[in-house]
């Protein structure tokens, strides 16, 4: 089978490689990759902004059919529409894996960076990462729920959004989308903002009912824009972009008292006036991945139709063709670039 691979540390250069398929093995399935979102941290791993342990196939965000069965599997069967989590292994001991954080297990290792990938044609994972998907999610979008998972984890488990909380967004990439959805499903008042570049992105925020949706470059007085599209100033703000400018404009323009939520990677340190967080008695959350929790809800999300996946979409393409879809990805093209193995 092909699989798009990271050879070596240091190396940005990424390499077709035909790979004999998986075997199964007990506890395990394969599984017939359908589809598999090009994510952030895909090209932060590609530029070593990112921790893997090549050579190693990427891509994390993963739906399609189970091919074949482990010893010892029960509950599924050959054929069945599937996602995964993506933690391959995990100590299960630890502190955090005993109450419910596997995603903070210094020992994890998950598929795309420290164990093969779904940027294949098959993929194994073990059986106790599945999650059976709703009929109403062709595949394309279905391997969007391992992204909106993470903004579940980050916007519903570890923070509380309530109807009439006014929010304020950056990066509207798939993330920031998702998350725009899923604040909009919690009642709260949003405002999507972005660069000039992120025109077409904006466009996509707002039919995907945002409040407000706005160029920073745009605005005389950003503050009072905000504030007049949302009756009042924001007070939960919520990074996306992973863009230290973002960061620090949504410091300045969340309300005392307010909350300031990470969702997006850096990938390199960045300086921030953190006396602002003292300054307007802030909090503070940020976000890593998914726990097993995470992943319920989004299915939940995503088969109701309150948040739309299939919006999110944007573009697909062959494995053949991963420089194209990588290329898409840098064009800041609306919606996720996604291969199709």
């Amino acid at each position: 089978m092909l699989a798009l691979r990271k050879l070596a540390v240091g190396e940005t250069r990424l390499v077709l490689q035909d790979l004999p398929d998986p075997e199964p093995r007990s506890g395990h399935v394969v599984i017939d990759v359908a589809a598999a979102g090009i994510c952030g941290t895909d090209v932060h791993i590609r530029h070593d902004e990112y921790r893997s342990d090549p050579p190693v196939t990427l891509g994390h965000e993963v739906a399609g059919t189970i091919a074949a069965l482990g010893d010892g599997v029960e509950g599924w069967r050959v054929g069945q529409r599937v996602t995964t989590e993506t933690y391959f292994s995990v100590c299960g001991r630890c502190e955090h894996c005993r109450t419910g954080r596997p995603n903070l297990c210094a020992r994890r290792r998950s598929i795309g960076s420290f164990e093969d990938g779904g940027f294949a044609a098959r993929l194994l994972v073990p059986a106790t990462n599945l999650h059976a998907l709703p009929d109403t999610l062709a595949f394309p979008e279905a391997a969007l729920v391992e992204p909106l998972a993470c903004v579940v984890r980050g916007l519903i488990e570890l923070n509380r959004l309530d109807a009439g909380d006014r929010v304020a967004l950056t990066g509207p990439g798939p993330i920031g989308l998702l998350a725009l959805q899923v604040a909009k499903a919690a009642g709260a008042r949003t405002v999507m903002l972005g660069t000039a570049a992120d025109a077409a992105r904006l466009e996509l925020a707002a039919r995907l009912g945002a409040d407000g949706v706005l160029t920073v470059e745009a605005a005389d007085d950003l503050p009072a824009t905000v504030t007049g599209m949302l009756g009042g100033p924001p007070e939960v703000v919520i990074e996306c972009s992973g863009a230290a400018p973002a960061a620090a404009m949504l410091l300045s323009l969340v309300k005392k008292a307010g909350r300031f939520v990470q969702v997006g990677l850096y990938g390199k340190p960045i300086a921030l006036d953190m006396d602002q967080v003292c300054y307007k008695e802030l909090q503070v959350s940020g976000s890593f991945a998914t726990a097993p929790s995470s992943w319920p809800r989004a299915l939940a999300l995503a088969g109701s139709g309150a948040v739309s996946l299939a919006a999110i979409v944007g573009a697909t393409f062959p494995l053949r063709e991963w420089e194209r879809a990588f290329e898409a990805v840098a064009a800041r093209i609306p919606g996720k670039v996604l291969l199709l193995p």
